[in-house]
């Protein structure tokens, strides 16, 4: 209902800890036994052996990777989504190129071992994060990403050595490259921004910590005991990081790259609320050099571009899906009109003001009662 209540009709879930769930709720929305917005999920994410992340499919070898794949497959996701904790960098571009061969779209975290070159040519669809766009910025990405496979240099260091060498001109031909490709960019710019300013913002009276139940509550505590750990200097380099990453976003639209709105609200991402989320996303792209309709734009048109839905979604016409936005102000004169929710319109059903304030106050009682996840 969170999604719903700030007006967010579908969403694009890529992979957390409880793919199963996702999928069978993707299911129930589909046949109308539950009331939510449309889910587009990757199911099961590819993940090398023994990852630290849950809700994964394990592979060691092209065999199980092609098994994994078909497996995808067979359950009917809608794009595949492949991270790096432990998968092979000789692994991981082979599951992009398998991939992109039957015709499946692809969401992924980049090892660090290999270039976002490489990762963009095997196929990926889609970079997760904003810090691999800023990689590509170094004359000395390749480089970079051979010291961090032959274990010369930590990714702190890998991090420091591509803000120090990183140069405009390298970026901006990098980011043409992807655009040519059809990769697209996910900032997940709010997330960032959330985690860099934990030493001067404190949530801890957040109003939307009521809407949150006590076990996505409790992963919160990862990235804030971890941030606090942090001395001045490292405070610094995670404020110059986020700031960095902000300002790539004009030179990735002015390249022709694809961006996309996401929020990876959720699961260990602390405060970063679903639903509101959204919201907060658009304002950084605005507040970091974009248009308010190039903001929106990353949401209501590259989203359906990359699932390969645009017959579907992209604008209010005869055959489309009659999910809809209704505004009291003009977001393109001020993105935060997008707060201003006078109603919306999910598969042709009508829900006024007064019925998203209710699914709002239904689910604060529902964690106040504890019934909340």
């Amino acid at each position: 209902p969170l999604y719903l209540a700030h007006g967010v009709t579908s969403v694009r879930d890529a992979s957390g800890d409880l793919p199963q769930e996702v999928l069978a709720w993707r299911g129930e929305v589909a046949s109308g036994k539950l009331l939510g917005p449309t889910i587009y999920s990757s199911g099961p994410k590819i993940e090398g052996l023994k990852p630290i992340w849950k809700g994964t499919l394990e592979v060691g070898t092209e065999a199980e990777v092609d098994a994994a794949l078909t497996k995808l497959q067979g359950l009917r996701v809608d794009f595949v989504k492949v991270t790096d904790n432990t998968l092979k960098p000789d692994l991981f571009l082979y599951t992009l190129k398998q991939a992109k061969a039957r015709g499946l779209t692809t969401s992924a975290h980049i090892p660090a071992a290999i270039t976002v070159e490489q990762a963009s040519r095997a196929g990926l669809g889609s970079i997760e994060h904003m810090g691999y766009a800023l990689k590509m910025g170094s004359p000395q990405e390749a480089q970079i990403a051979a010291d961090v496979a032959a274990g010369r240099i930590t990714g702190a260091e890998a991090t420091a050595r591509t803000l120090a060498t990183f140069d405009e001109a390298t970026a901006i031909a990098a980011y043409r490259g992807l655009a040519a490709r059809g990769t697209f960019v996910t900032p997940t710019l709010n997330g960032s921004r959330i985690t860099a300013y934990l030493d001067q913002d404190n949530h801890a009276a957040d109003p939307y910590l009521a809407y949150i139940g006590p076990g996505l509550k409790a992963t919160y505590a990862w990235r804030v005991e971890r941030a606090a750990k942090d001395d001045a200097a490292a405070i610094a380099r995670r404020h110059a990081i986020y700031e960095k990453n902000v300002s790539l976003l004009p030179l990735l639209q002015g390249a022709g790259v694809s961006i996309l709105a996401g929020t990876d609200a959720g699961f260990l991402n602390s405060f970063n609320y679903p639903g509101i989320g959204l919201h907060d996303e658009l304002q950084v792209f605005v507040d970091g050099g974009l248009t308010p309709l190039q903001a929106l734009q990353a949401s209501v048109i590259n989203g359906p571009r990359f699932l390969g839905k645009t017959e579907h979604y992209g604008a209010v016409a005869a055959g489309k899906t009659a999910d809809i936005l209704i505004l009291d102000q003009n977001p393109l004169a001020d993105i935060a009109a997008t707060r201003k929710i006078h109603g919306i319109v999910l598969k042709g059903r009508y829900f006024d003001r007064t019925a998203l304030d209710e699914m709002l106050k239904n689910a604060r009682e529902q964690v106040a009662k504890g019934e909340g996840a």
